[in-house]
C-alpha cells in the first residue's frame, strides 16, 4: 500500500495493492501499519461503519461534524467513480480553507483519511457509485453539519460539465463564510486534541 500526503494538513490518501485473476480481484483498502506511518496514530476506535449509494452528478458535502465532540473518518469507493474532495475547515490550521481532490475508481480503490474538523465532499461520477466509510464516531443528527459545496469563495471542481444532483440540505447549506460568523466552523487546536485521544504517537503531520 501506498500512501500520500493531502494539501489539507492531517489528509492522506492510500492506494492499496490490487490482486486479479480470472474471478475478479481481490484488495485491502486498510492496513493499520502503513495508516499509523503516515498519519502518526492508529486509526481510531470505529464507532460506525457506512455505505452511500448515489448516481453520476450526485453532490454530497461539504460535511463534517460538531466539534466537540468531532469525528475523523476513512472512505473508499467500493464501487463505481467519484472525485473525493478534503477541505479544510479548521480555524487556526496552516491550511484552512484549502482543498484537494482525489479520483477514486473502484477498480484501484483508494482510500482518504479525514481528520477530525475536516470537511467531506465528493462527486459521483458513475451511476451506482458506492462510498464505504468508517466513522470514530456514531451519527448525531443534531452533531452533523454541512457547508455549501457549492461556495464559489471554496472554488471546488464540481460544476464544469452541468448542474450537480444535490439534496436540499446540502443546498441550502451556509458558505463558509456565513458558518465562521455563526461560530459553526471547528478550533483547529480543539481538533489537534481530540486526534491526540487517538493513540500515544499521535502527532499533526
Amino acid at each position: 500500500m501506498e500512501y500520500r500526503a493531502l494539501k489539507v494538513r492531517g489528509a492522506f490518501a492510500f492506494t492499496p495493492d490490487t490482486f486479479p485473476d480470472e474471478r475478479g480481484r481481490f484488495t485491502a483498502p486498510f492496513q493499520e501499519s502503513v495508516f499509523a506511518e503516515a498519519v502518526g496514530h492508529p486509526l481510531p476506535a470505529v464507532r460506525q461503519a457506512s455505505c452511500s449509494t448515489s448516481r453520476r452528478r450526485v453532490l454530497r458535502g461539504v460535511h463534517y461534524t460538531l466539534t466537540p465532540p468531532g469525528t475523523a473518518k476513512y472512505v473508499y469507493c467500493a464501487h463505481g467513480e467519484v472525485l473525493d474532495m478534503v477541505v479544510d475547515l479548521r480555524v487556526g490550521s496552516p491550511t484552512f480553507l484549502a482543498w484537494d481532490a482525489v479520483t477514486i475508481d473502484a477498480e484501484r480503490p483508494t482510500a482518504v483519511y479525514f481528520p477530525v474538523g475536516v470537511g467531506h465532499a465528493f462527486l459521483a461520477l458513475r451511476d451506482g457509485t458506492v462510498m464505504a466509510y468508517l466513522h470514530s464516531g456514531e451519527y448525531v443528527g443534531a452533531h452533523e453539519l454541512a457547508v455549501s459545496a457549492l461556495d464559489p469563495a471554496l472554488g471546488l471542481p464540481v460544476g464544469e460539465e452541468s448542474e450537480p444532483v444535490v439534496s436540499a440540505r446540502d443546498r441550502e447549506a451556509p458558505t463558509v463564510a456565513e458558518a465562521r460568523a455563526l461560530g459553526l466552523l471547528p478550533d483547529y487546536e480543539t481538533c489537534l486534541r481530540i486526534e491526540k485521544d487517538f493513540g500515544p504517537e499521535a502527532r499533526p503531520r
